[in-house]
C-alpha cells in the first residue's frame, strides 16, 4: 500500500490531466469609414487568418479583390493561385469576412468609391 504525505498528495492532484480551452484567434478588424476608407489601409496578417470587415459608416461599401471589376488595372492584385473575392455591397452596420490560405500581397477596392481612392492592401505572410 502506498502512502502519501500530504505535499506528494498535492503534487499528484495539481498534475491531474487538465483540459485546456484553445483561444480563437484575436479578430482582425478593418473599418469602413464615413470618409470612404479602409482603416487601417494596410494590413499584416499570417496565412490562415480571417480579417473582417465592418461597415461603420450610413453607405454601403464592398471589399473587392477582382481584377476585371477595378476601373484602375493597379487597385486589384491577387498572388499566383489566390483566389478572387467580392463581398457585394455591405449595409451599414454589417460586416463581411474573408480567410486568406494563399501568402502574398493582396490589393482590393470599394467598387462605389474605388474613383475617389477607397483602396487597401492585405500582406499574408507564411
Amino acid at each position: 500500500m502506498k502512502c502519501f504525505t500530504p505535499t506528494l498528495l498535492t503534487a499528484r492532484v495539481a498534475l491531474a490531466p487538465l483540459s485546456f480551452v484553445t483561444a480563437e484567434p484575436p479578430e482582425i478588424a478593418v473599418q469602413m469609414t464615413q470618409a470612404k476608407s479602409f482603416e487601417p489601409k494596410t494590413i499584416t496578417i499570417k496565412t490562415g487568418d480571417t480579417v473582417v470587415w465592418k461597415n461603420v459608416s450610413d453607405m454601403p461599401h464592398s471589399v473587392t479583390d477582382v481584377p476585371s471589376l477595378a476601373a484602375t488595372a493597379q487597385d486589384a492584385a491577387l498572388p499566383p493561385n489566390a483566389k478572387e473575392f467580392d463581398s457585394g455591397l455591405i449595409s451599414p452596420g454589417k460586416d463581411y469576412s474573408h480567410t486568406f490560405t494563399v501568402p502574398g500581397t493582396y490589393k482590393y477596392f470599394c467598387i462605389p468609391h474605388e474613383a475617389v481612392g477607397m483602396l487597401g492592401t492585405v500582406i499574408v505572410s507564411k
